[in-house]
């Protein structure tokens, strides 16, 4: 074991498991030379959406507490996963140099270290604790190498909305492939849950330019013009409506999480909801309940349809037909999503609040940093 000396202090936003609500900063030494095997990673900064409080919620289902762990695991605190850039700043892996820049996940902090290894396109999470994750979750793209970069343009504002985007695009855009593959099970319309989220826009982008016919948007009253005005969706309803929805064979893709609406969308349709998928839980305080009509819903894992996609048609041809449709994406957001950014401790945790409580219009990104 290398001697540990203190070069920096590490600041790091940290949620309680069994309250999502709850949140604090902790602060710790980060050790030079790192350990055998280990790079140390300044965390430039990170998006934070909706989609992160949905790490949370299924922390303990889809292993996502387990990406960072805290020194106390056992202390009820947990750090939730975010997409961002972090640069390596000391190394002691073999083949990890300093100084390379990296795109991946990290936790919402200042610094994170990990066991890590050589890939072609970056690097690789080898930390014992992350062996069964999948590999999307433990891979880092170094910026030279990745094929996504430069998609819809360069510069620090583009890395921004990647850092937004491309991970809740690359979820949608394999939502439709999904459905497209199973030919929308019969269907000739799609229902979208939480229409104004990003996953949900990614989603809706993706199944417009695969052709389908019909998508039908519901949203909350007050982003019922937002959702309107993307231009995505040929019908817009407010919760509460589910009765407008015509009488049109469909699936469904979920991204509230919301029981009492996927209830009565489930009910109106019955026998002509012909797929249920689950996707997000963007009303992450709302209960889940079950359905009583038409099929059960089914929770999509985009990993396993990354994996299916590339033993279909090879890595190279999957990544460049997901860089071309997320640099037309990236390029259309800058219609309808604007960019905030946040620094330090304080404004992190206000950000993450804002985040949490539902405050933060659809038409803002949030970026933080905690330096």
């Amino acid at each position: 074991m290398s001697s540990a000396r203190p070069i920096s202090r590490d600041a790091v936003l940290e949620v309680s498991r069994d309250d999502l609500g709850r949140t604090r900063i902790s602060e710790g030494a980060v050790a030079d030379p790192p350990e055998p095997g280990q790079v140390t990673m300044r965390i430039e900064r990170f998006a934070l959406t909706a989609n992160n409080i949905t790490y949370g919620v299924l922390g303990e289902m889809l292993g996502y507490w387990d990406f960072f762990p805290p020194p106390d695991p056992a202390g009820g605190w947990g750090r939730i996963p975010a997409m961002g850039w972090a640069e390596v700043v000391a190394s002691a892996a073999e083949g990890v140099a300093t100084g390379g820049r990296y795109y991946g996940w990290f936790p919402m902090g200042c610094y994170c270290s990990f066991v890590a290894a050589a890939a072609p396109h970056g690097l690789r999470d080898d930390s014992p604790y992350r062996a069964q994750q999948a590999p999307v979750y433990r891979s880092y793209l170094e910026t030279g190498a990745d094929p996504m970069y430069g998609a819809g343009g360069e510069g620090a504002e583009v890395e921004d909305r990647h850092a937004l985007l491309r991970g809740l695009f690359a979820t949608g855009f394999l939502a439709n492939d999904a459905f497209a593959e199973a030919d929308y099970y019969g269907a000739s319309a799609a229902i979208v849950l939480s229409a104004s989220s990003k996953t949900a826009i990614a989603y809706a982008h993706s199944a417009r330019a695969g052709g389908l016919p019909e998508l039908i948007g519901l949203t909350s009253a007050r982003n019922r013009e937002f959702v309107e005005g993307l231009g995505l969706y040929s019908q817009v309803l407010t919760y509460g409506d589910e009765a407008a929805i015509g009488p049109t064979d469909a699936v469904l893709i979920d991204m509230a999480g919301n029981g009492e609406v996927l209830e009565r969308v489930h009910a109106t349709l019955g026998d002509r909801l012909k797929y249920s998928m689950i996707v997000g839980m963007s009303h992450h305080d709302a209960e889940r309940g079950e359905v009583s009509a038409g099929p059960q819903p089914q929770l999509f894992f985009a990993p396993a349809q990354i994996e299916k996609a590339i033993a279909e048609s090879g890595r190279d041809a999957y990544q460049r037909r997901l860089a071309a449709a997320l640099g037309e994406f990236i390029t259309e957001s800058q219609d309808w999503l604007r960019i905030e950014r946040s620094n330090g401790p304080e404004q992190a945790l206000q950000a993450y609040r804002a985040v949490f409580d539902g405050s933060t219009p659809p038409s803002v990104g949030r970026i933080v940093s905690l330096h």
